[in-house]
């Protein structure tokens, strides 16, 4: 049997304490209650007596037998007062107004002397603390309860999903892969992928105008005109976009152009690895690429961070990341047409796989996603991309809701879409699933068998989302019946933060 914790011990004795206190409270109100009755007990034997002993004097006088009517009041008298002592003292108890046992606290005491303190009185108290606190700190009720919401919120199960409930998901599956290969298309041509660049343009201007700029030259472009003030305001030492020249690399990175140097430098990336590799540049005057599946680290000119301490100088260099990909992520000011972009995050760690066999050419996939995103594959067309995926997953969730609602008769509160919901999760699963069936059998036609169109024209936004809630189903399939300790760690955390507010 393993020994409760120490804070464990801690409330099992409170628990003790609580328990005996309310018993006493209650003792001392039965005991009181008693009394009462006694009183009033007391009161009609008084009574009696009084009637009794004027019966005798009256029955004495008209006798004339006064000194045997005196005897016959002492009797009477100590019989009656023997009546009433054994009437207050039936079932008095006097430990009810015996003190407490207590522990022995002190305001200063530190955590060491109130747990010896605790401990001895559990020993004076018979108080077992290898007992499950489980056990010991909930009732019976409340230990049914708390273990049928673990089993119905906690615990990973199967889903038990109905014909309907496959239905549903299928359809909602075939309007976002409907929407997909109609309105995304390859990058730059669907009409979801120019309405993502006009957005990605509008927020470039509104983010230049935020710090400082004041507007396009009349007859100038824009989108171009803003893109040129964050390239001149927002610097970094990692912007090389040749092998060779004058903004090279010295031959250190191979095949590095104005099309993909995005791409192979990691710091372009918007997300956690571009942000940490862009600070990590900008502090030690360096350039990191990914290139053929290997990471190439060169050393750059000397770029002098603002900012009078460490935090202040890491600051600087996040605005001039942020900053940074503004300007990048509708393309280059001098770009023709559309230009390229940043890239989707965690794109660019495909750079780093350097194996596979793929196409006629026998290319590797960090090959094949380089050519892929200098057709336009990028931040911009994951936009595009994201918007079925978008819809696929909300018209799943509202469609559950209103099968819960109206079909099983659920309350509102019980139609919560949450993710630990087996039913939905299955149901995101195929949902999801279709799309991706739908956008595959589509790019396959369309590219003829070229992997470059074919890639094109899948939606990675799509494919990633299948591949997570794939995960998850066989997760929750390997682990039915045990408890799903992120769900728990999240329901505390956020029950812990209602507590501070």
């Amino acid at each position: 049997m393993t020994k409760q914790t120490p804070q464990e011990s801690a409330v099992t004795v409170q628990k003790h304490l609580i328990e005996q206190s309310e018993e006493k409270v209650h003792g001392i109100k039965s005991a009181l209650t008693s009394i009462k009755q006694r009183q009033e007990n007391n009161l009609s034997l008084l009574d009696n007596m009084i009637t009794e002993i004027d019966s005798i004097i009256d029955s004495s006088q008209n006798e004339g037998r006064d000194h045997y009517s005196l005897l016959d009041i002492s009797q009477e008298l100590d019989d009656l007062s023997q009546s009433a002592k054994e009437l207050y003292y039936t079932d008095n108890d006097p430990r009810l107004l015996s003190s407490l046992d207590t522990i022995n606290f002190r305001k200063n005491m530190n955590w060491s002397e109130y747990q010896k303190s605790f401990e001895d009185y559990a020993g004076q108290n018979n108080i077992n603390l290898k007992s499950d606190p489980f056990e010991t700190l909930m009732s019976k009720n409340q230990r049914i309860e708390i273990k049928k919401r673990i089993d119905n919120e906690f615990i990973f199960r199967n889903a038990k999903c109905d014909r309907y409930d496959y239905l549903i998901a299928g359809t909602c599956g075939i309007i976002g892969g409907l929407i997909d290969i109609i309105f995304v298309g390859t990058p730059g041509e669907g009409m979801l992928t120019h309405f993502a660049d006009d957005k990605v343009n509008s927020a470039v201007q509104k983010f230049a105008g935020i710090v400082g700029w004041k507007g396009p030259n009349e007859g100038s472009d824009p989108t171009g005109s803003a893109i040129g003030y964050l390239e001149r305001n927002f610097k970094v030492n990692y912007d090389q976009s040749t092998t060779l020249g004058r903004n090279g690399t010295d031959g250190a990175v191979p095949n590095l152009s104005p099309s993909n140097h995005h791409v192979k430098s990691l710091a372009h990336s918007p997300d956690i690895i571009g942000l940490f590799f862009s600070i990590f540049n900008q502090f030690t005057d360096t350039s990191t690429f990914v290139s053929n599946g290997q990471l190439i680290t060169i050393d750059t000119e000397t770029n002098e961070l603002k900012g009078g301490n460490f935090v202040a100088k890491i600051f600087s260099a996040f605005v001039n990341w942020i900053g940074h990909l503004f300007s990048d992520v509708a393309g280059s000011s001098g770009a023709s047409g559309r230009g390229s972009g940043i890239p989707i995050p965690f794109y660019n760690v495909l750079l780093l796989m350097k194996l596979g066999e793929i196409g006629k050419h026998k290319q590797t996939i960090a090959t094949v996603a380089t050519k892929v995103f200098e057709e336009g594959y990028d931040f911009r067309h994951g936009i595009a991309m994201s918007i079925p995926v978008l819809i696929t997953e909300l018209l799943t969730r509202f469609m559950w809701v209103i099968k819960q609602r109206f079909y099983h008769n659920n309350s509102w509160k019980d139609c919560i879409p949450r993710s630990s919901n087996a039913e939905l999760r299955r149901m995101l699963l195929v949902s999801h699933g279709t799309l991706c069936v739908i956008d595959a059998g589509d790019a396959a036609l369309r590219s003829g068998g070229e992997v470059i169109q074919f890639l094109l024209r899948t939606n990675l936004v799509g494919w990633t989302r299948f591949g997570i809630l794939a995960l998850r189903e066989v997760s929750a399939w390997h682990n039915s019946g045990k408890l799903d300790i992120d769900l728990i760690n999240n329901y505390l955390d956020e029950e812990y933060r209602k507590m501070l507010h």
